[in-house]
């Protein structure tokens, strides 16, 4: 079938499809000008083998992660044991080196035919973009930020790639577009690269300014996400959790000899990036017991179509459905998660004493942290009955001593008072945007781009587990469920807006308030937009994932954003674009947090 069949069918039925934004833009006459520099997420980028055991013979140099993912159902045990880190150090285990693919296929696509940097790269090329002046700062997504540089020196690279390419490029500084947790991994490059040696980069405390003409950050969790809190305490999210109540043993048992979710569990808890997404900024952010934010959102499948300004409401129409508690982030039971504060009784869980382990034995083999803490631990966290983002820190300390011992090396969760402390200076605060303030670099520009009009998921109704197959003790209760279209409630998870994976709240606060004009945070009074892409989906199989998508990774092929990307990247600024484009209630529900600015 001749490769523009597809396009000629759909042609056929929707009429003629517009214009690539590679070639709109070369019939506009426009080539590329700045550098690009693309900073991939977690999971997009590939990895592979150097160094490994006996059950990997023949692996070196293969794809472990991204691509066919062959190994994983050949040799799942063998898998599992070579994507994990070393639980004490977060570093390499004992004889074996998995390292990031480097290039541009490193996350061009994630697995054949799912495209993640892909489109953008094909319509950059359009206007004379190649390796020259596209550069792609491949990392290992699972090492914390700073352990990147500890093993494998890749802030370095980093840092001097980019130099590289802006001197060579006739001094036009770089245009940085990071993806998901890539932006995280970039804020804390920006304080590595301008801190003294041996810890920083030591560029200076210009680098920045002479280096970066803007930083384009897409589907950005600044401030975490709530989906990070369930995949650490329970080893799912919302799509884990619905396939569990569809089929209920499957995840709880052997699939190819792997109890499945526990020997997930046991990999990923070894990831310290992982840690980077837990919420920051406590319950001045994310709402307490009482008040949220985004109180008074309607879960409305219905599309919103407008371009608000600051100020503007977001939320005006009336709901006939409960208002949600979002600043709840777990509840034990739908009644938790509903009642007035002042019939919650709550009882404290820090000083329970963790009792004798779990019944379970077979656990064993797939050692997860609970074991250490025993039924006495695991009835404490249920007495406590709900967790907002304040208390959820306290729970995984207790559910994860280990784990979150590792993170509380690389990774901070509050507000400074006062940012000139000088314990701000470590660099476990580098990737916290409420904990750090922006270089002195009044010319650059920094952007939130990101998907709106998806549920996405923001707290969780958990019940205990009594499953006597399950090592991990609570799960999602996806029975808890609301019919009503207008209900936030779908199968244990209460949805917000957002691209599905980051909700509004956490892509978009730093550029709406936190970072607007001259702050605290923001000293130099860097200009930042906010671009929200309102999600439709694609109109027919043959359109593939969409060139309107507003979802977490499909936004990458979304012809506004890539339009917006390239236009920047041939020299455009903030008011070439048009400043913020918001469909959102994001300015509203900015203005509802205090924060000290």
């Amino acid at each position: 079938m001749p490769a523009s069949f597809p396009q000629y069918v759909t042609e056929a039925i929707t009429g003629p499809l517009p214009d690539p934004p590679g070639v709109k833009l070369k019939k506009e006459g426009l080539k590329a000008k700045h550098p690009v520099v693309f900073i991939p997420g977690i999971v997009t980028g590939g990895l592979e083998l150097w160094e490994g055991k006996q059950c990997a013979d023949g692996l070196f140099r293969k794809r472990l992660w991204g691509g066919t993912f062959g190994e994983v159902y050949k040799r799942p045990l063998c898998w599992v044991e070579h994507m994990s880190l070393d639980n004490e150090t977060g570093l390499d285990p004992a004889g074996i080196r998995i390292r990031a693919v480097s290039g541009l296929v490193a996350a061009d696509y994630f697995a054949p035919g799912y495209f993640v940097w892909a489109v953008l790269i094909a319509n950059l090329a359009h206007i004379g973009y190649e390796e020259k002046n596209m550069y792609m700062a491949a990392y290992d997504w699972r090492l914390s930020f700073q352990n990147t540089e500890v093993r494998d020196q890749t802030l370095s690279r980093m840092k001097s790639n980019i130099e590289l390419m802006v001197s060579t490029n006739g001094g036009k500084k770089a245009v940085i577009v990071p993806h998901s947790m890539g932006v995280l991994y970039f804020l804390h490059f920006m304080k590595w690269v301008e801190a003294p040696a041996p810890l920083g980069g030591g560029g200076g405390p210009d680098w920045c300014a002479k280096h970066i003409k803007a930083v384009m950050n897409i589907g950005g969790p600044f401030l975490g996400v709530p989906k990070a809190v369930a995949g650490l305490f329970s080893a799912e999210a919302k799509d884990v959790a619905v396939a569990r109540a569809i089929a209920p043993g499957f995840l709880d048992t052997d699939i190819f000899r792997l109890q499945t979710l526990q020997h997930v569990m046991r990999m990923t808890r070894t990831w310290d990036s992982t840690m980077s997404m837990i919420p920051k900024g406590g319950d001045t952010i994310w709402g307490g017991l009482d008040w949220a934010p985004e109180k008074g959102h309607i879960c409305s499948g219905k599309k919103k179509s407008s371009n608000k300004t600051r100020g503007e409401a977001g939320e005006n129409s009336v709901s006939k459905t409960k208002p949600v508690n979002y600043g709840r982030i777990i509840s034990f039971g739908k009644d938790v998660a509903e009642a007035p504060p002042s019939e919650i009784e709550n009882i404290d869980f820090r000083g329970a004493v963790k009792g004798q382990s779990i019944p379970n034995n077979t656990c064993r083999d797939v050692w997860t942290e609970y074991h250490d803490m025993g039924i006495g631990g695991i009835k404490a966290i249920a007495e406590y009955k709900v967790y907002t983002a304040d208390a959820v820190i306290d729970l995984l300390h207790y559910v994860a001593p280990k784990m979150m011992a590792r993170g509380a090396a690389h990774f901070s969760y509050g507000i400074a008072d006062d940012l000139d402390d000088p314990k701000y200076e470590h660099h476990r605060h580098w990737s916290n945007p409420l904990e750090t303030k922006l270089p002195n670099a009044p010319e650059m520009e920094i952007y939130s781009l990101y998907g709106v009009g998806i549920p996405t998921e923001r707290s969780y109704i958990y019940k205990l587990n009594q499953s006597p197959d399950s090592c991990i003790p609570f799960h999602i209760f996806t029975s808890a469920h609301e019919e009503d279209e207008e209900s936030c409630l779908k199968a244990g998870v209460y949805n917000v807006d957002g691209d599905e994976t980051v909700p509004v709240l956490s892509a978009g606060f730093m550029c709406a308030k936190a970072w607007r004009g001259k702050t605290r945070f923001n000293p130099s009074g860097i200009k930042t937009y906010i671009r929200e892409y309102n999600h439709s989906p694609p109109a027919n199989l043959l359109e593939g994932r969409g060139t309107q998508s507003g979802a977490h990774v499909d936004i990458m092929g979304n012809f506004a954003l890539i339009e917006d990307i390239m236009r920047v990247a041939t020299g455009g600024n903030g008011s070439d674009l048009g400043h913020d484009q918001v469909h959102s209630g994001i300015f509203e529900w900015s203005e509802r947090i205090d924060l000290k600015l």
